[in-house]
C-alpha cells in the first residue's frame, strides 16, 4: 500500500534532488508509471521540466564543446605531424646530391642506345634534355660479356 510518506519521498526526491523517475522508483520499490503519475499531480511538473530541459540543453552544450576542442587538438597534431615529415622531406629532396652519369643512365636506360663498338651508353638521337643529362656514359659494360645479337 502506498502511503503519503512514500508520496512525499517521491515528491522530494524528484523536485529537491532532481532525480529521474526510473531512480526514484528503484529506490522506494515502486513501479516507474506510478512515480510519473504521482510527479505530474504536483504543480511544480511543468516549472521541473522545463528546469530539467535547459539543463539538459547545457549539458549537450558543454560536451559539444569539449568534443570539438578535442577535435581540433588531434587536428592540430596531425598538422604538425604532416608538418614534421613535409620539413624532412624537403630537407632531404633539396640537398644537391650528384647523381651520377651510370645511375642516371641505370634509372633512365629507355633514353640510351648501347655503342657495339666502344662499350659505352650514348643519348639516343631526337631527345632533347637539359645540359647537365649526359650524352655518353663511358665503360658500361665489359664488351666480353655482351652476346653476339644474330
Amino acid at each position: 500500500m502506498i502511503t503519503i510518506d512514500k508520496i512525499t519521498e517521491i515528491t522530494r526526491l524528484f523536485y529537491d534532488e532532481h532525480l529521474r523517475p526510473t531512480d526514484i522508483a528503484k529506490q522506494i520499490g515502486v513501479g516507474k508509471s506510478y512515480v510519473t503519475k504521482i510527479i505530474q499531480k504536483d504543480e511544480r511538473y511543468i516549472k521541473e521540466k522545463e528546469y530539467r530541459a535547459t539543463q539538459s540543453k547545457e549539458r549537450h552544450k558543454v560536451c559539444k564543446r569539449n568534443y570539438i576542442n578535442k577535435k581540433r587538438q588531434a587536428d592540430k597534431q596531425e598538422y604538425q605531424a604532416m608538418m614534421i615529415q613535409i620539413n624532412k622531406d624537403n630537407e632531404y629532396l633539396s640537398t644537391k646530391k650528384k647523381l651520377s652519369d651510370e645511375a642516371f643512365s641505370n634509372w633512365n636506360r629507355g633514353m640510351f642506345d648501347y655503342d657495339k663498338h666502344s662499350s659505352d651508353l650514348v643519348l639516343k638521337n631526337g631527345i632533347n634534355v637539359g645540359f647537365d643529362v649526359p650524352r655518353r656514359v663511358s665503360n658500361i659494360v665489359n664488351p666480353s660479356c655482351i652476346r653476339a645479337t644474330v
